[in-house]
């Protein structure tokens, strides 16, 4: 059994895509007392409940083979999705998808996922450069967490990973789709420490683009702005009836 709310949490923001106002709640900074603190858009914080996964397992109603890329970018990046709401779906899992450790930072990973994944539209150098520098902060409290100096590397088998597990569409066209992610954080502190784990619920937008789909701002604020009123998909892990309650489609891996 494990618990969310661990403050290492705080590193796996889209911390780019959060400066565009595009992570609904996503992890934040660092909090106490059994809780992450979610950014916000445009920088607001709010409480996200901690989490504990069931015993049991309820079969989850709703599956999908997303479809994969057709090619991995210069970036290291799988790109190439269909034209189509799984596409979509498959792309927000590719920018969702992160892993950092000894040799791989927050920095290379925000900057990889802005390159990849943001638009056109809202690459500037000014964005690339706060991008950096919340990347930058999140490394130094990590590096805390993780006790070794900052611009250190991490300890021998220390990690943080995100891999989502769900996601519930908010609305579809033919050239946009936004959807609430769901995604499991993992994280060990070194070879002998025990993993440990918490959930993350943001609410994306992306557009169709020079063919592919791309995270965007506009499509962010149209999802926020459809949302704004309307409950938000309780967290649950594949396996929890809380997770078909919720109304989350589950993934799986395609062949």
């Amino acid at each position: 059994m494990w618990l969310a709310g661990s403050s290492l949490v705080s590193v796996l923001a889209l911390t780019g895509y959060v400066i565009f106002g595009g992570d609904e709640s996503g992890p934040g900074a660092p909090a106490k007392g059994g809780q992450v603190v979610s950014a916000a858009p445009f920088g607001g914080t709010s409480p996200v409940p901690t989490y504990a996964a069931p015993e049991e397992w309820t079969e989850p109603e709703r599956w999908v083979a997303l479809p994969r890329g057709q090619r991995t970018d210069q970036y290291g990046s799988e790109v190439g999705f269909p034209h189509s709401t799984e596409g979509a779906a498959a792309m927000m899992k590719a920018a969702s998808t992160t892993t950092i450790e000894a040799d791989r930072s927050t920095v290379d990973e925000q900057l990889r996922i802005y390159r990849s994944f943001i638009g056109k539209t809202d690459h500037s150098a000014q964005n690339a450069q706060r991008i950096e520098a919340n990347a930058a902060s999140a490394d130094e409290t990590l590096a805390r967490e993780m006790k070794v100096s900052p611009g250190q590397p991490l300890p021998p088998g220390a990690y943080v990973r995100s891999h989502v597990v769900g996601y519930q569409v908010v609305q579809r066209s033919g050239d946009e789709v936004s959807a609430y992610v769901l995604a499991r954080v993992t994280q060990k502190t070194g070879e002998t420490a025990k993993e440990s784990a918490t959930y993350t619920r943001s609410l994306l937008g992306v557009q169709w683009q020079d063919g592919d789909w791309k995270l965007t701002s506009a499509a962010s604020m149209r999802a926020k702005q459809m949302s704004q009123g309307k409950p938000k998909p309780k967290m649950g892990a594949p396996g929890d009836i809380a997770f078909n309650e919720a109304g989350w489609t589950a993934i799986r891996e395609a062949s």
